[in-house]
């Protein structure tokens, strides 16, 4: 790709560069409606309905990256792109200029498609820029509009960190702070331990559709991915299909249901409502809640004792206002008292993700044969003069256990980058005996010639187990890499 020093023309294609991860997540990325992104520092912030905008601005120079919410396709990349440069540029901006166009990529089910265009404010030429990703029947733009090619570069790095809801996401993994667990054994589905007793009060148990979560009156429920539960739409809507798929039959005499959200980069949804379980007669209060993971519906008395442990009022989710010159969406806490309904509210009610966490025994392993972590991601590059297709560079690597009888083992790390037909390798073997020095850790003989000891620590899915691995002498992040049977 011919380097740049300095945009000679404004009317030529700016570059894009862009990245879509195939991984669970990112750290401290935000979300709005489906994309889950990087914001750019130092940006101002404002949010609408119907988009999320940053601006900033240097002088007489300054720059928007706007992020639209979603629409439903047109059936093509390309016309989802006509359609969203004619509604989101030609239309706002009142300008007739045709956007030069890149041809539409594929990546992870997605087609993209960029252009740009000029436009004119107060006198001054404005650039912009329009990429649009298609697939899982929506559509969703992200815009730059821009007076001096500086701004283009924190562009670039947002459009790099993006990821989009493709129908694969799972519940987020968290690294419980409570260090503190003892264990209860029941022997179930060929693996020690099914239950996990916290010392904070709360017991975990697996079970077919789900983690139970118990602590006195309140059952939380962490529901396994389940087909057509998570898609595309208003809030409402999707929040009427997962209850009544996840929740609905197995109550009866539903009372005061309602569904509410607050619009924040990291959305909440929730439904609340009385009900009657048809397997015991018992009246309750239900809340399904879902923010950046999967649906966990609470289960209490009533809704006092929800509030109680959970600090809010999940009922009194609205928009209101706090004072006579401040409003927006408001929750009530369980002092009485009318916040604004913020994300640190509701982070105890997604942190019981948390609770999805077994010990690991050796006989869970031995001999069960391979489990694997991959990774991978796709760079595309395209010229700013010609718009013409740039190349593209892939970077893959895999990790892989294989477990043999007597607690025998090989691990194999495998990395490859590649970009312009070349290509670049490299790969790492360990193999020898693994122990467990308790049910948190495992042990390994020879990991790339030295022994190497892990946290770890099993989540459950339906029908299996994840295997979560950390470094225990470098922990680093504190992110566990995750790996799945084979």
């Amino acid at each position: 790709m011919k380097n740049i020093k300095k945009l000679n023309k404004m009317n030529k294609l700016i570059l894009l560069l862009f990245t879509l991860y195939a991984m669970n997540g990112f750290s401290q990325t935000k979300t709005f409606d489906i994309v889950t992104y990087a914001p750019p520092i130092g940006w101002k912030s404002e949010q609408t309905e119907n988009a999320i905008l940053y601006s900033k601005i240097e002088g007489d120079k300054w720059a928007q990256i706007i992020i639209y919410k979603n629409v439903s396709t047109k059936g093509s990349i390309n016309a989802d792109f006509d359609s969203e440069w004619k509604l989101l540029v030609a239309d706002a901006y009142k300008t007739s200029a045709l956007p030069e166009k890149t041809a539409p990529e594929t990546a992870d089910g997605w087609e993209v498609m960029s252009g740009s265009g000029l436009w004119q404010y107060n006198a001054s030429n404005v650039a912009t820029i329009l990429t649009t990703f298609s697939g899982y029947n929506a559509c969703v733009s992200i815009a730059c509009n821009t007076t001096a090619q500086r701004f283009i570069e924190d562009y670039q790095t947002l459009i790099g960190t993006i990821t989009l809801y493709d129908r694969k996401w799972g519940t987020a993994n968290n690294n419980l702070q409570n260090k503190t667990i003892q264990i209860s054994t029941s022997v179930n589905g060929g693996f020690n331990f099914n239950t996990t007793t916290f010392d904070d009060g709360w017991v975990s148990t697996i079970e077919n559709d789900w983690v139970e979560v118990k602590k006195g009156n309140i059952k939380v429920l962490l529901h396994y991915p389940k087909d057509g539960t998570i898609f595309p739409a208003e809030p409402d809507v999707l929040t009427k299909t997962a209850w009544n798929i996840l929740v609905a039959p197995r109550y009866s005499n539903l009372s005061n249901f309602k569904t509410s959200y607050v619009e924040d980069f990291n959305r909440p949804y929730f439904a609340t409502g009385y009900a009657t379980e048809n397997k015991n007669g018992k009246a309750v209060f239900i809340v399904l809640f879902r923010r950046s993971g999967g649906w966990i519906e609470f289960v209490s008395t009533d809704n006092i004792d929800f509030t109680s442990e959970f600090g809010f009022n999940p009922q009194s989710v609205r928009w209101g206002s706090i004072s006579e010159y401040m409003g927006g969406w408001v929750v009530d806490l369980s002092n009485g008292s009318t916040v604004k309904a913020e994300s640190a509210v509701f982070d105890k009610t997604e942190k019981m993700t948390a609770y999805n966490k077994f010990a690991v025994a050796a006989s869970d392993l031995d001999n069960t044969g391979k489990w694997s972590d991959h990774y991978s991601s796709n760079t595309f590059y395209t010229n700013i003069y010609t718009g013409l297709s740039a190349g593209m560079s892939t970077y893959t690597s895999s990790q892989l256990f294989n477990f043999g009888g007597g607690q025998a083992y090989s691990w194999q790390l495998v990395a490859a980058n590649s970009y312009g037909g070349n290509a670049n390798f490299a790969q790492a073997k360990g193999a020898g005996i693994f122990s467990i020095p308790n049910n948190w850790q495992i042990a390994f003989s020879d990991i790339e010639g030295k022994p190497k000891t892990y946290d770890a620590y099993f989540t459950a899915v339906k029908n299996g187990r994840v295997l979560w691995l950390n470094d225990a002498q470098f922990p680093g992040s504190g992110i566990f890499t995750g790996f799945t049977k084979e």
